[in-house]
Order: C-alpha cells, then structure tokens, then sequence
C-alpha cells in the first residue's frame, strides 16, 4: 500500500469519525502528494525516498511554526501544529535513540577508517544515506 493510498484511508476514518485534527493533517500531506508529483521530473510517481524527506520537511516546518506560536503566546495555534505533527509522523519511520545512533555512526566511523574531524565529510555522506529518516541531520 503506497503512502497515498494509507492517507486516502485514513481520511475516509477521518470523515467518518469526524476527526477534524486528523483530518487537517492527511488534507496537508494529500495537498504535498499532489503537488510533489507534480513536480518537472517526477513522472507522476512520489518514491518511497522522496516522500520520507517531504513529511520530514512537513514536520520541520511545523514544529518551527510551533516555535514561533508559543513564543507568541498564540497557545490554540500551537494546539493546532502539535496535532498536525502527531498525524505527519504517524507516516515517518520510527527514529532512532539516542544510543542507537551513537552504535550507527561508530559502525559507520568503523566501515569508513575515519580517524579524525577531516574525514567528517566521508562519515556524513555515508550516514545520511544510510540513516536517511531514522535520523534528523
């Protein structure tokens, strides 16, 4: 089941249910679907890959939005910004832990003979690749 066939589902439970906090979640991401297949190049089609960095991009731009509400004072729109996160990341892969991490980048540091802070950019191109939506940047 692709990613736009779970949150069509999801909406019609939504609908049902008359969850409107869900429901202003999977409209957004529907809305990011669209436009991301509309994009020059991608045929139509939303890869697996791309589709994790567009929800993590979704996420970011709401939490970041979060930030400046509170700081605001503006406590119903951060309501609003936390709910849609919850609905966003139930999509995203499970992130890893902190100590989950930390045993990844020694392997990776490991695989990689990295011995010191100028091999940094041999390390990161591997780990964003192999760590792509388990952990942020």
């Amino acid at each position: 089941m692709t990613l736009e066939e779970k949150i069509m589902a999801q909406m019609k439970e939504a609908m049902k249910s008359k969850n409107e906090a869900a429901l202003r979640g999977l409209r957004a991401i529907k809305a990011e679907i669209i436009k991301a297949k509309t994009e020059p190049g991608a045929n139509g089609q939303l890869t697996e890959e791309n589709a994790g960095k567009m929800l993590q991009k979704m996420v970011k731009q709401r939490r970041d939005s979060l930030d400046i509400f509170r700081q605001q004072n503006r406590d119903d729109l951060a309501a609003k910004e936390l709910e849609e996160i919850a609905i966003i990341e139930q999509f995203l892969p499970k992130q890893l832990t902190e100590e989950e991490l930390k045993t990844a980048l020694e392997q990776i540091i490991a695989e990689t003979g990295a011995s010191s802070s100028a091999d940094l950019g041999k390390v990161m191109g591997v780990a964003s690749k192999k760590l792509a939506g388990q952990a942020d940047g």
